[in-house]
């Protein structure tokens, strides 16, 4: 009633001024009566809920990218507090009740970053240190050579508690018999965790901080284990005690099948990923299925479903149970205890975490007799995960999985139902329109996943795989009919050491998957790289996919207007001309044939990441010097095409020199007073902006560095450019030690949620 008074009242209106007002004002008219219209259809069908999820995650966009030190906690709740108390003096105003609750859940959103930075906060080491180490292994993922534990720490050489990081990720290459609950003592090279490798990279030292690591390294030489010096609490033994059981879980899996077929069956189950060699990572990826082997909320709405069915099915076989008792809530509660238990045991993942509570709350749903896939259970599950995880906001897991959900749900009502028809006649009629709806909808689901996760897929990972959507056509009915089942059904078994044959089925499937995942990894530009865009582009394209995917009325296609600005943003991004380190160690260089050239010996991994970051997909290996570029064991110099020259400096014997010719000087140390090159990047300089690209412009060299001047974060240390050791040092902390894995694993291609 109310919206066909609003439509008769802006009828009235348009008649009245369609002979006074010149036509722009007409249209003026015509908009806002429709934006009058949108509203109250939004307001009828509760679908202004949602929003107060993304007024809670601007709250936490603004912590982070905004703040420049430590916010006094109370203002923001505070001022929530003044906002809420008013609240209920603006019933009779509905516009202005709405502009509050949604000041409230943004103050509250910043709050939670707050308190969530406050909760984890632990010392980080501030240089590269070799000393004795001495702590529990909380949890150890076995690799192809050797091993990566999480360690936490009791002692490290003479640091005290103010400076001794709470937990360390080292790697170590012997074939040691270690596992999660030994207390170790070794000698360890550690260095603070390394920030990102150019100005809007991936930033593992801000992953790290949230998750309690303040250094990574490697133990180097023999390592002991001793009994723990103190009682371990309840919840280490039992962290401990679940990773020890999901490593032996994961040989038993790998001993049944064998291969890369039983690596990536045996992370299916128990989330461990480390036996997966670089090619097989590489196949996955660009048949675009990479988020099959991360437990995710594919995984757990597979693992529910299945519990979810054979609990329904075997109350069904008696006639009493079936039309006496609830079994379809019976079942979703049983499903829920499965699904939890899952997590628990395949390591309780930030990705997974998140998936549980959507999974959980979609089966809440049935216990209280509402509709499971829905937008405001959507943002119920975002408020909870974000509030758990403000951090999550800004990595890919979250960003991809709640885009491609909302995706599905908003085009729900396209997808469901449209491919079958009851008039089929006969079996054979109605099994092959099953069969259509079943691939079609696959098909659809993957489409429409695909392009809700593509701006965050480009943005973190600078990749598209064109021919994704075949490989997820093929390889998920797999995965759905004959993996997952397995996988429930093998855990059950497991405990009567009844398991290995259903391990080798699940092989044969997974063998299946990995065959169709390397014909399509074989196609011409199966992994198309695309250079990376700012963070400006990316902003436009999730409020473009927010606004078309929460409305349900006509407000929603306002939507396409941020996303065309993102596209072109997007189609034109940033490149820089110059790319340094941010050690020093080297630096890469357009050439003359517009493709980057090194200069030093900069980290393969970092190479990568700034080849990605330019739109090339080349190796590290495949890289040469920059042409003209003369090198020796003092430094490299060349001369660009414009005239100047640049110089890397690795020996101080040529600052003098290069300081009088060069016009941009590149060095890991410090470059005395009155260098007369204009542009200096010094070891001061770096130590303060991180890594440093350069862009050549018109009006001279513009640069972009990955800390911001005068910016304090956390999860950064505060530059060190003193000499003088903080801890006990053995050898030199500057020359690489055997089985250092200083650099971080890139982040992985995330989850995509594809409720079935």
């Amino acid at each position: 009633m109310a919206q066909s008074g609003s439509r008769v009242a802006g009828g009235r209106m348009s008649r009245l001024v369609s002979g006074r007002l010149p036509a722009p004002s007409l249209w003026l008219v015509w908009l806002w009566n429709g934006l009058v219209a949108g509203l109250e259809q939004e307001a009828t069908k509760r679908r202004l809920f949602p929003w107060l999820a993304v007024a809670f995650g601007l709250g936490i966009l603004v912590f982070f990218t905004g703040t420049t030190g430590a916010p006094i906690l109370a203002a923001p709740i505070a001022l929530a507090a003044v906002l809420a108390g008013a609240s209920p003096f603006l019933g009779a105003r509905p516009v202005a009740l709405a502009c509050v609750l949604v000041g409230i859940a943004g103050l509250l959103g910043f709050a939670a970053a707050a308190i969530r930075v406050a909760q984890v906060a632990s010392p980080i080491l501030a240089r590269t240190t070799i000393a004795p180490l001495t702590g529990l292994i909380e949890a150890l993922d076995e690799r192809e050579e050797g091993a990566r534990l999480i360690v936490r720490v009791e002692s490290f050489g003479t640091l005290g508690p103010d400076l001794r990081p709470t937990r360390v990720r080292v790697s170590y290459k012997k074939a040691q018999a270690l596992k999660p609950g030994d207390f170790i003592a070794a000698t360890a090279r550690l260095l603070p965790p390394p920030e990102a490798a150019r100005p809007g990279g991936y930033d593992f030292a801000r992953d790290a901080f949230f998750r309690g690591i303040g250094a990574v390294g490697s133990l180097v030489g023999r390592i002991e284990v001793r009994p723990a010096p103190n009682p371990l609490p309840v919840s280490v033994r039992l962290a401990a005690a679940i990773d020890d059981a999901r490593n032996a879980l994961t040989r038993r899996i790998t001993d049944a099948n064998g291969g890369q077929a039983g690596a990536v069956a045996a992370a299916l189950v128990t989330g461990k990923r480390g036996l997966i060699n670089a090619e097989t990572n590489d196949v996955l990826r660009a048949a675009g299925i990479y988020h099959v082997v991360s437990i995710s909320g594919l995984h757990m709405v597979l693992a529910a479903g299945v519990v979810f069915w054979l609990v329904r099915a075997g109350f069904a076989l008696f006639p009493f149970a079936a039309l006496h008792w609830p079994i379809k809530k019976i079942a979703a509660l049983c499903a829920m205890v499965g699904v939890t238990a899952y997590c628990v045991f395949s390591g309780w993942d930030i990705a997974a975490e998140r998936s549980l509570i959507m999974t959980l709350i979609m089966l809440g749903a049935i216990l209280v007799d509402r509709p499971a896939l829905s937008m405001r259970n959507l943002a119920l599950a975002a408020l909870i995960a974000l509030a758990r995880e403000p951090e999550g906001l800004l990595g890919p897991s979250f960003q991809m999985s709640f885009g491609a959900v909302a995706g599905l749900i908003a085009c729900a009502s396209y997808l469901g139902g449209r491919f079958t028809r009851d008039e089929n006649p006969g079996r054979i009629g109605r099994a092959v329109s099953v069969m259509v709806a079943a691939v079609v909808g696959t098909l659809a689901t993957t489409l429409v996943a695909q392009i809700a996760t593509a701006p965050f897929a480009t943005y973190h990972f600078q990749t598209v795989q064109p021919f994704g959507i075949v490989g997820n056509a093929l390889t998920l009915p797999l995965v759905s009919l004959a993996v997952m089942p397995a996988a429930v059904l093998g855990i059950l078994a497991y405990p009567f050491a009844l398991d290995q044959p259903v391990w080798w089925l699940m092989g044969l499937a997974v063998r299946g998957m990995l065959t169709i995942s390397t014909w399509i990894a074989g196609f011409g530009r199966a992994t198309v790289v695309i250079p990376a865009f700012g963070p400006g582009a990316l902003s436009l394209l999730a409020m473009a996919l927010i606004i078309l995917t929460l409305p349900v009325s006509r407000l929603r296609w306002i939507g396409l207007l941020p996303g065309l600005a993102g596209f072109a943003l997007a189609a034109a991004p940033m490149r820089y001309d110059i790319y340094v380190d941010r050690e020093g160690a080297g630096a890469a260089i357009r050439d003359r044939s517009g493709r980057l050239a090194t200069l030093g010996r900069p980290p393969n991994f970092v190479l990568e990441q700034w080849l990605k970051a330019d739109g090339d997909g080349r190796k590290a290996g495949d890289v040469t010097v920059a042409e003209g570029a003369r090198c020796d064991r003092l430094g490299c110099a060349m001369t660009l095409g414009d005239g100047r020259k640049v110089a890397l400096v690795t020996d101080k014997r040529a600052l003098a020199e290069d300081c009088a010719r060069a016009n941009i000087l590149v060095t890991r140390r410090d470059v005395p007073p009155g260098c007369a090159a204009s542009l200096v990047i010094d070891r001061t300089f770096l130590a303060a902006h991180g890594a440093t690209a350069i862009r050549f412009a018109p009006d001279g060299p513009v640069l972009a560095t990955a800390r911001r001047p005068g910016e304090t974060v956390p999860w950064r240390t505060q530059p060190v450019v003193s000499a003088k050791p903080i801890a006990e040092t053995v050898g030199d902390p500057a020359k690489p030690t055997e089985g250092v894995s200083a650099e971080p694993d890139p982040p992985s291609d995330e989850p995509l949620e594809r409720p079935q």
